[in-house]
């Protein structure tokens, strides 16, 4: 049987994916925006931008890999079940 092959995301659609994973995962463990921020080393404000799946307003998400981890670690996930698959094909564009 062959396995079809998902479209590739946008970078906006991937940034979103990853947002909404991350509010999952933050409601699950019982955890505020603010305290999930806390726990993880970041800004409030960033972590909010995180779950709408944007850097700063109106870009795409793009967080440092140690950014990612750190979420990962806070909300006990598993950084392979944070990043969607497949990637977006192209370069994000700065």
């Amino acid at each position: 049987m062959s396995r079809q092959r998902r479209r590739q995301p946008t970078w906006d659609e991937f940034g979103r994916e990853i947002g909404v994973r991350l509010q999952r995962a933050r409601e699950k463990r019982g955890l505020s925006q603010e305290r999930t921020a806390h726990l993880a080393g970041i800004a409030s404000y960033t972590y909010q931008k995180f779950e709408k799946g944007e850097s700063r307003p109106g870009s795409p998400l793009n967080p440092r890999l140690a950014t990612l981890l750190a979420l990962c670690r806070v909300l006990e996930l598993r950084l392979e079940d944070l990043v969607p698959d497949p990637p977006p094909a192209t370069p994000l564009e700065r």
